[in-house]
């Protein structure tokens, strides 16, 4: 674990490409339990016209070996404020990097992105089946009503 970047100094990566998604092992491999990550302030860019789009993530998963380090997701995440993609691609990208990474035994990623040109994306990933008898609550993202 010495070549991870919690505990010292590093910058926000140019791209998501560049962004090192740093694991640490799972203190609890013999216990099924859900890991919730909100991000309630994610920006990426339009790919088309630039401007800024924004989103709060839900990141739920349940661990098997390993577990992800916050700082490298924060890092991470941070990486597309500059990077032109589209909601769908954000968020499913995000979603096949965190399961190719930590093998988790469960993931969903709820992608929940705040109007542009009058109509709000919600964008789900998931991979795999939510293990018998493991809780996982809702993402406690109420749908997008506008001023109603």
């Amino acid at each position: 674990m010495t070549d991870l970047q919690l505990g010292r100094a590093v910058g926000l990566p140019a791209s998501p490409d560049e962004a090192e998604l740093d694991r640490v092992p799972n203190p609890h491999p013999d216990v099924n339990y859900v890991a919730r990550f909100t991000a309630p302030e994610f920006t990426s860019l339009c790919p088309v016209t630039g401007q800024p789009d924004f989103a709060h993530l839900v990141i739920d998963y349940v661990p098997d070996l390993w577990l992800v380090e916050s700082k490298s997701l924060k890092l991470y995440l941070g990486a597309f404020r500059n990077h032109g993609a589209f909601h769908e691609d954000c968020t499913v990208a995000i979603g096949k990097r965190l399961a190719d990474t930590l093998k988790p035994r469960w993931l969903r990623i709820g992608g929940y992105w705040y109007p542009r040109g009058g109509i709000p994306i919600d964008v789900f990933f998931q991979i795999g089946e939510l293990p018998k008898g493991v809780w996982a609550p809702d993402q406690g993202v109420a749908p997008y009503r506008g001023r109603g």
